[in-house]
């Protein structure tokens, strides 16, 4: 996998980004079984408001991790599912699970690592938790320097107790199917290409059926279902970024705010204004 894979490719972006490629991070960290290194603590948290755009390479932790922002939106990856992390939606890690990430420039970045031998694990499998105003208050309180033993024992044990699945999961799946490569690759590279389901069919020399079939298959949408989800999750990065929702609904392809938000609301539950509010 290489950087691009993970990083926001619009021509915006790219424009944004020329001429200062050599910002970007590339973080290599090591890889764990599930409990291979026996942890002292329950929960251990960390902050960094990242400089540069960063790369996290595929590593994995012999602890639980929970991903969340306190500022912006990052993606995280495991095989082919993409998740973004925004300061509403965390993302629960299990312990040994391979993942790599993404961190735009100006990222408040935390991750908060979870002992097994103290805290079992929310999912078997990588699952959004909703992070909520309480709850970002706790783990910024674990953060704490001087937090007495007793004191620390009740904020992690209220932790573990607002730990829960999100309502909504803003996940993406990136199928590796051959005869979608090039449409992910568009997709990917400016959400707000246009290019029809019967165009890239003829580009591909196929039935739009059969590429219909292969998204369904690979990712559980259709065409335009996977087109939308893939817009939004783009979006969501640049509403962390502060950018205007009319921008925002330009950028990636939408000619008015109405149908940007009307899209917005179906993949998230919610209007891009509350979304970015909360």
């Amino acid at each position: 996998m290489v950087i691009r894979d993970m990083a926001p490719n619009t021509a915006a972006g790219r424009g944004k980004r020329r001429g200062r490629a050599e910002a970007v991070d590339s973080r290599r960290l090591p890889l764990y079984a599930a409990g291979e290194i026996d942890v002292p603590f329950v929960v251990y948290g960390t902050d960094e408001v990242i400089a540069r755009d960063t790369y996290w390479e595929e590593h994995s932790h012999p602890t639980h991790e929970l991903l969340w922002n306190q500022r912006g939106a990052s993606t995280a990856r495991i095989g082919a599912r993409m998740w973004t992390v925004t300061p509403s939606v965390g993302l629960w890690i299990p312990a040994g699970t391979l993942h790599s990430g993404w961190t735009p420039a100006g990222t408040w970045h935390h991750a908060a690592q979870f002992g097994i031998h103290a805290v079992p694990a929310i999912a078997d499998t990588p699952v959004a938790v909703e992070v909520t105003p309480l709850l970002r208050l706790l783990l910024e309180r674990l953060n704490t320097e001087g937090l007495a033993a007793d004191s620390r024992a009740k904020t992690e044990a209220l932790v573990l107790d607002l730990l829960a699945p999100a309502p909504v999961e803003l996940l993406l799946k990136i199928p590796d199917s051959s005869l979608l490569a090039p449409i992910v690759s568009a997709v990917r590279a400016d959400p707000a290409d246009d290019t029809t389901l019967a165009a890239w069919a003829v580009r591909l020399d196929v039935s739009g059926r059969t590429i219909t079939r292969a998204f369904r298959a690979q990712t559980g949408l259709g065409f335009s279902q996977w087109l939308a989800a893939a817009r939004v999750q783009h979006a969501i990065t640049l509403l962390c970024g502060g950018e205007e929702i009319e921008e925002v609904a330009e950028r990636v392809g939408y000619h008015s705010a109405s149908a940007f938000g009307t899209v917005f609301r179906r993949v998230t539950g919610m209007s891009p204004g509350r979304f970015r509010a909360q």
